[in-house]
């Protein structure tokens, strides 16, 4: 039993000066993760307003290269008026066993101090992929820098017809041709 306690003591002590030896060296990673994140689609369309959201939207920043990618599962949407409304997203609209990923990689094109605490307000020039339709895109963007961390806050027009999201017109009022995505996350060095 005693040499089980040294042991978990020198795999503990070993894993911490792995952890530490960077800090130590002051070396700090560039990348920096998404731990906490919501993103949320409306439809205002002349019949029905339609809303879902999604908390499990995965991603990178490289502060150094300022790229990053970003990407959430379609299926992980919840919200909407009803659960038949989630299916025929799911199943007609995003074909979300065909096209499981929306996606979102780039480059920021402003420079940001992520040194330094403040508000940027920026420019991501990068590919989004959505329903198998790869865009070049412009997105705006809101980056709060804080200490040790950063959050992005955007929002954004997704228009239907440019990624062959077919609407069927016995819906066509009920659906909007413009989706607008809004989203907010934070990210941290791990």
């Amino acid at each position: 039993m005693i040499c089980s306690l040294r042991s978990k003591i020198f795999i503990v002590c070993l894993l911490l000066l792995f952890c530490l030896a960077p800090l130590i060296a002051g070396l700090k990673s560039s990348l920096f993760y998404v731990t906490k994140s919501s993103i949320r689609f409306r439809s205002e369309a002349a019949l029905e307003i339609i809303t879902a959201e999604s908390q499990n939207m995965q991603g990178v920043v490289n502060i150094e290269k300022r790229t990053f990618a970003f990407s959430v599962l379609n299926s992980s949407f919840t919200g909407f008026n009803s659960t038949l409304q989630r299916e025929h997203f799911n199943e007609n609209y995003l074909e979300s066993d065909k096209y499981p990923v929306t996606l979102f990689k780039g480059k920021i094109i402003e420079d940001v101090d992520f040194t330094k605490p403040g508000t940027y307000e920026v420019r991501s020039k990068g590919t989004f992929i959505l329903h198998g339709v790869s865009r070049e895109r412009i997105i705006r963007s809101k980056i709060i820098v804080k200490e040790g961390w950063f959050e992005i806050e955007s929002d954004f027009m997704v228009f239907l017809n440019e990624y062959n999201i077919r609407v069927p017109k016995v819906v066509h009022e009920k659906i909007a041709d413009a989706i607008l995505v809004e989203l907010k996350l934070r990210l941290e060095c791990k």
